[in-house]
């Protein structure tokens, strides 16, 4: 069997990676060793940027639908309520960020979703395909399974998680710590004796005791269980084992948790690839970094990773762009990893609030190879940052970038010729950005600023515009 690209894994990197070079026209196999999408609820934090990449990826309406936003903590202690806790530092909606705060959406939902929009663009996950092996050539790669015939590819994308299989394959290590020896389960339940107006805090009786929370899974009628074990402790997974758990650590009985629905355990832990490519085989997703899931950075970097990477690997397939283009992937892509492995592991630690940082709106590539900042005074947005809402001559710039084009907006600025690759939006003021040319890339952030279009033909001929 032949593809332009095999993704291998069907969690939210390989399935927003199938989406973004489905509406390309790439022909993209997403393969999932298990039989089914992922049953648990484990990255439930959709956080504002990431808002935005659905909103381009055409699924936020059904993660809206799907979702809710999170409740306020309730500190119990001794079976009492002792107070309210924020969880996250408010922040108001504007004009160039209209998503303000993290919407819990559970991961299975999440999946499903994009999925059904894979389906809807053309695209196809093949379950039960489990890889034992890769080689590849000058030309492609060539992916073994333990049923089925080889696959083969022109690019292979690894987005099967921390345990990675073709990261194994291709000899790529992993440097990190344990960020908290404390082992921990997560359960997704159902429970009576709690409301779900509230994210439950149970903390800690004693020193060296556990730490328990159970918050109401928005758009469902379930509860996600967290519960933190002294180190060492040999964690239960059983049904009876979350029972007690959620017994020991708040003032429910074992019977109060009718339904025990999907569970997992693991020590939170902090790892980065030692390279996101190797020739043909790009990681991405857990495949490259994994995360503590405090602050809820790791799905969301995850889909960032393949936001990134779609419109590079299209350009390429397409021959527009040169297979160099690839290389700035890992060149954008892993410092930002590095940075938010070192948020998650504070947030983790109590260091850090949910705040700003973990929006994720602030990123940025003002020190990439593809950035290229010609003002000699720039004001507002500059070249590299993400490119934000609001209006431009009565347009909004969201609507105007969704899909994926490039977009050059003029403001107060005449826009020259370009090809029809490129949209242009075009008025006389917008607060964000101040004047000049704007060329934003097709995932959403400033490639070329500029005063006029002088250098502006050169820079689009290197990106195959």
């Amino acid at each position: 069997m032949h593809t332009d690209v095999l993704i291998v894994g069907a969690g939210p990197t390989g399935l927003a990676l199938g989406i973004d070079l489905a509406r390309r026209g790439v022909d993209a196999l997403v393969v999932e060793k298990a039989e089914e999408l992922f049953p648990g609820s484990r990255g439930k934090g959709i956080q504002p940027r990431t808002m935005e990449v659905f909103d381009d990826l055409g699924v936020l309406d059904a993660i809206h639908a799907a979702g809710g936003s999170y409740p306020v903590g309730m500190v119990w202690q001794d079976g009492k309520r002792v107070g309210e806790h924020q969880m996250f530092e408010p922040a108001e909606a504007t004009e160039d960020s209209p998503y303000n705060a993290p919407w819990m959406v559970p991961q299975w939902r999440t999946q499903q979703i994009l999925a059904a929009r894979l389906t809807e663009l053309g695209g196809e996950v093949a379950f039960g395909r489990e890889l034992t092996g890769l080689a590849q050539d000058e030309e492609g790669v060539t992916a073994r399974f333990t049923d089925g015939e080889d696959v083969r590819a022109r690019y292979l994308v690894a987005a099967d998680g921390g345990r990675s299989a073709v990261r194994r394959a291709l000899g790529i290590g992993m440097t990190g710590e344990t960020v908290d020896p404390q082992p921990m389960l997560v359960a997704d339940v159902r429970l009576t004796g709690l409301d779900r107006d509230y994210w439950h805090v149970f903390p800690p009786s004693g020193e060296g005791d556990g730490f328990l929370a159970i918050c109401p899974l928005a758009g469902t009628e379930d509860f996600q269980v967290a519960a933190r074990f002294p180190a060492d402790t040999a964690v239960d997974v059983s049904p009876d084992g979350v029972r007690k758990a959620v017994a020991a650590g708040s003032h429910l009985d074992p019977s109060d948790v009718t339904e025990v629905r999907w569970t997992s355990d693991f020590r939170p832990r902090m790892a980065l690839a030692d390279r996101f490519r190797s020739g043909r085989v790009l990681l991405a997703g857990d495949a490259a970094h994994v995360h503590s899931p405090a602050g809820g950075q790791g799905l969301n970097t995850s889909v960032q990773d393949a936001y990134n990477l779609g419109w590079k690997l299209g350009a390429v397939l397409r021959g527009d762009a040169s297979a160099t283009l690839l290389d700035t992937y890992e060149e954008e892509r892993r410092p930002i990893a590095a940075d938010m492995l070192g948020l998650s592991a504070s947030v983790h630690r109590g260091e850090t609030r949910r705040g700003d940082a973990t929006r994720q709106l602030g990123l940025g590539y003002r020190d990439s190879s593809l950035t290229q900042e010609t003002r000699a005074t720039a004001t507002g947005v500059r070249a590299g940052d993400r490119a934000p809402d609001g209006l431009l001559g009565g347009t909004r710039l969201f609507d105007a970038f969704r899909g994926p084009h490039w977009t050059l907006m003029a403001v107060a600025s005449e826009a020259p010729e370009v090809p029809g690759a490129v949209k242009v939006v075009q008025g006389d003021e917008q607060a964000s950005y101040g004047m000049g040319l704007f060329l934003i890339r097709p995932d959403g952030y400033v490639g070329w600023a500029g005063e006029t279009a002088d250098g502006l033909g050169e820079y689009m001929a290197r990106l195959g515009l």
